[in-house]
């Protein structure tokens, strides 16, 4: 897993359709349930007639968090849910999920910072169970 400034990721050895699998999977099992799913490819091509990568955004949400964030500021709705995108890169299966601290800074609430701390550290399990 390495970091970067908005997410942290992983490359997956396996398929798309296996990863997208265990994403999902290993997001249940850290209490988030996925609110939308967007399968960018069929959409692309739909809506364009363009071809693009096998490539999906997932907004997951974890209710208990999201009902703390929303008591403390329903402007949170703005960065919620959490976003995690699965895409094809050369045979192997990228995985991203925004950081839910970043995500929520913009907010400019301390208030949110304990919400965000534990979102970060359930998604942190997220990509450590998919290595």
């Amino acid at each position: 897993m390495t970091a970067e400034p908005i997410a942290f990721r992983t490359t997956l050895e396996v398929s798309y359709a296996q990863a997208l699998e265990r994403v999902i999977g290993a997001l249940k099992d850290e209490g988030f349930g996925v609110l939308t799913s967007v399968d960018v490819k069929k959409t692309m091509k739909d809506r364009m007639n363009a071809e693009f990568r096998a490539y999906t955004i997932i907004g997951a949400c974890n209710p208990a968090l999201s009902q703390r964030a929303f008591h403390e500021n329903l402007e949170a709705g703005l960065v919620l849910p959490c976003n995690v995108i699965v895409y094809d890169k050369d045979g192997r299966t990228e995985v991203a999920i925004a950081d839910p601290i970043v995500m929520m800074s913009t907010l400019n609430d301390p208030a949110l910072d304990p919400v965000a701390r534990e979102a970060k550290a359930k998604l942190e399990r997220v990509m450590a169970s998919l290595s």
